[in-house]
């Protein structure tokens, strides 16, 4: 089983910045893909930006340009910085992870931009 735990959420002001942060533990035979998702209340779960074993990445449109997706593959981590928030980035942010046992999730992160 692959366990996630979540760390970095909070309140921010409109403009500032957090960073988000995954680690995954467990048996990871073969990684295919880790990324974040949001969800904010009343909406579906939607992207905002994963990364795959190739390094290549994918960011939701509301996000691009404002958020920047890494891993670090000996830590077996995944980190989101995110820059110039906005109170649309309001949500509970869950970590995921692909890999060839299956999808995991994280138990989620709530971030709030308010000033």
């Amino acid at each position: 089983q692959v366990q996630l735990v979540e760390s970095g959420g909070g309140l921010v002001q409109p403009g500032g910045s957090l960073r988000l942060s995954c680690a995954a533990s467990g048996t990871i035979f073969s990684f295919y893909s880790m990324g974040w998702y949001r969800q904010a209340p009343g909406k579906q779960r939607e992207l905002v930006a994963d990364i795959t074993s190739r390094d290549d990445t994918n960011y939701g449109v509301s996000v691009k340009g404002r958020f920047t997706i890494s891993r670090d593959n000996a830590k077996n981590t995944v980190t989101l910085q995110m820059n110039s928030l906005e109170p649309e980035d309001t949500a509970v942010y869950y970590c995921k992870i692909w890999t060839s046992g299956g999808v995991y999730w994280g138990q989620g992160t709530q971030v709030t931009v308010s000033s």
